[in-house]
């Protein structure tokens, strides 16, 4: 048996040891919050971090926000109608990849999300969706931006983009007018807004604007747009990239040169030797040659539409057009497929940013411009 003595002897001690180590801790200075845990670089994360860390807050304010671009637009709406956005569930994993679902309000298409920050350090890949309903249209926006240089152009254009076309006087009239013009005002506020020398990036901006039953394809950089139509895959953008003969010949008729390094760029055709891209949001410093004026492609809403895809060029560097619509069509569901293909993406070693959205359609409620019945939301 242990004496009397020895066990007093411990446990002074011990306590003493817990004291000291509890006068260490406090001492210590604080650990940092993990940014990866609340998925803070990520865009959609990140501001749902600053509006209170929920999502029931988040959702309420993206509907106060659609409900107010619905006003400026003369929409006579109500917030559950006009919330579109996140009306469906969206989740998170550990891994910094994000997905969800989405149904338009007339029932004529679904969509799925997936966003992916991959081998990146940081995310610089911004999405956003929106639903409208005007006296006589039902307008769905679909957009996908890829920041370089960081993420401040790319979130720019999810906050701005879409909004500056919606107060365009000629949207409903004349799209393709509108959409010109209000990609170029809103790369000139920008440019305008950005006084930091040390933030010189820039976005593409590959979106899908429906107007009823037609289409609008709006493209600015590298990011793409591609169809299923009638079973075949058909690229609705054609990416701006330097060695493009057209651009090229844009951008040396502007003053600029196109070069090609495969020592310090892998292989890669760069406007004034640094930009991959040769058209794009923002990028100051070479806006003379590398400007904002989308390519517009229109296409009708018919019976032989299934679903188009947008995505950054962390998909697209990998994966064929051809080989992402017949992954599609092998899964249940656009959320699925959206997930799909940025997890191909990566497993076929994906270096970039990946985003996908894949967009559904339901021919039986395309274009009729009326709300869904119970039970098809």
């Amino acid at each position: 048996m242990v004496p009397d003595g020895s066990v007093k002897d411990q446990e002074v001690s011990t306590s003493s040891s817990t004291a000291a180590a509890a006068i260490a801790r406090a001492a210590r200075p604080p650990r940092p919050v993990s940014f990866k845990r609340f998925a803070m670089w990520h865009p959609m994360k990140h501001r749902r971090f600053r509006a209170g860390g929920t999502k029931k807050m988040a959702v309420a304010s993206t509907s106060a926000q659609v409900v107010a671009g619905a006003r400026e637009v003369g929409e006579a709406t109500t917030a559950a109608a006009a919330m579109g956005v996140l009306k469906d569930s969206e989740r998170d994993d550990e891994k910094g990849q994000v997905w969800g679902s989405w149904k338009s309000d007339d029932g004529s298409m679904h969509c799925g999300y997936s966003s992916f920050r991959g081998r990146r350090a940081s995310m610089e890949d911004f999405y956003d969706i929106r639903s409208y309903k005007t006296d006589a249209k039902q307008i769905n926006i679909f957009g996908v931006f890829d920041g370089h240089g960081g993420s401040c152009a790319a979130e720019y254009l999810k906050e701005h983009l879409f909004e500056n076309l919606l107060k365009h006087p000629a949207f409903i009239t004349d799209t393709k007018l509108a959409i010109s013009e209000s990609y170029k005002e809103t790369d000139s506020d920008f440019l305008g807004a950005e006084t930091n020398i040390h933030k010189e990036g820039g976005s593409t901006a590959s979106t899908a604007i429906f107007v009823g039953n037609h289409l609008f394809v709006a493209n600015v950089g590298d990011s793409r747009a591609v169809i299923s139509k009638a079973g075949k895959a058909i690229a609705l953008s054609d990416d701006h990239k330097p060695n493009r003969s057209d651009e090229r010949e844009r951008i040396e008729n502007a003053g600029g040169v196109v070069t090609f390094s495969d020592v310090y760029f892998a292989g890669t055709w760069r406007v004034g030797g640094v930009l991959a891209m040769s058209r794009a949001f923002g990028d100051r410093l070479l806006k003379q040659f590398v400007v904002a004026e989308p390519e517009i492609q229109e296409q009708e809403i018919d019976d032989e539409l299934e679903f188009l895809i947008l995505a950054s060029d962390g998909l697209w560097d990998v994966v064929s057009n051809e080989h992402a619509v017949a992954f599609v069509k092998e899964v249940v569901g656009p959320e699925a497929a959206a997930r799909k293909l940025t997890e191909i993406a990566f497993r076929r070693g994906s270096t970039d940013n990946i985003t996908c959205i894949v967009v559904e359609f339901h021919r039986d409620n395309v274009g009729n411009g009326s709300s869904p019945s119970n039970g098809q939301s």
